[in-house]
């Protein structure tokens, strides 16, 4: 008797497990509707017009869920979501996670362009961004980009690391000077990206952005 009541509650158990999994899965078709709201500034399809606004189609589910679950409790706070997602619950965010993660980005393009380094020379500045993103800078202790974004920009989907590769530079740019400057500081306790960003100077954020901005799978 024993045995089978035993088997019986690991059955109800494996069932438990089975229905939580597939309740924490979004679902793009319902993620569709409920995301008809975010259309004004990010696009029907993810696809945003200006560049204030990221483009979020085809951006990981995992990160596009992080996001929008630390906008909804204020652990990331961005004045133009204020009270955006107060009428979604966690499902409807990971619904709407995953619609935007289905859709396919358009790439924003990278813009020729010269910046100046610290010690007044002028580069190349897409150069400069390539060389970072691919081998970072050892002299400041910056790693390479690739190692968490991929080196087509595509990022990591299942670990979470976002996809970069045809963002807009301009928001790519501020986010950067965001981490830096400690006032987006939702990268975890590792602060992965405020360490990072720290060791970046504005020209080589600005090469950065525009040469990401570029990048295509």
């Amino acid at each position: 008797m024993n045995s089978i009541v035993k088997n019986i509650a690991l059955a109800l158990g494996l069932a438990l497990a089975a229905t939580s999994a597939l309740a924490a899965e979004g679902d793009p078709n319902a993620g569709k509707a409920k995301a008809a709201q975010c259309a004004a500034c990010h696009g029907a399809d993810g696809n945003s017009i200006a560049p204030a606004f990221p483009k979020i189609a085809g951006q990981g589910e995992k990160y596009l869920f992080k996001q929008l679950m630390d906008v909804k409790t204020g652990e990331r706070e961005i004045p133009q979501m204020i009270g955006q997602l107060d009428n979604f619950n966690e499902q409807d965010l990971r619904d709407i996670a995953a619609y935007y993660a289905s859709q396919q980005m358009q790439v924003a393009g990278a813009q020729p362009l010269s910046v100046m380094l610290n010690s007044g020379e002028n580069v190349d500045g897409l150069i400069l961004g390539r060389d970072l993103f691919r081998a970072g800078n050892p002299q400041t202790g910056v790693p390479a980009c690739m190692g968490c974004h991929s080196p087509t920009g595509v990022g990591n989907a299942p670990a979470g690391y976002p996809r970069l590769g045809g963002q807009y530079a301009d928001y790519i740019e501020t986010q950067l000077k965001a981490f830096r400057a400690g006032t987006r500081a939702n990268d975890g306790e590792t602060r992965v990206m405020r360490s990072v960003a720290k060791q970046l100077s504005d020209a080589e954020i600005k090469a950065l952005s525009q040469y990401i901005a570029g990048l295509t799978d």
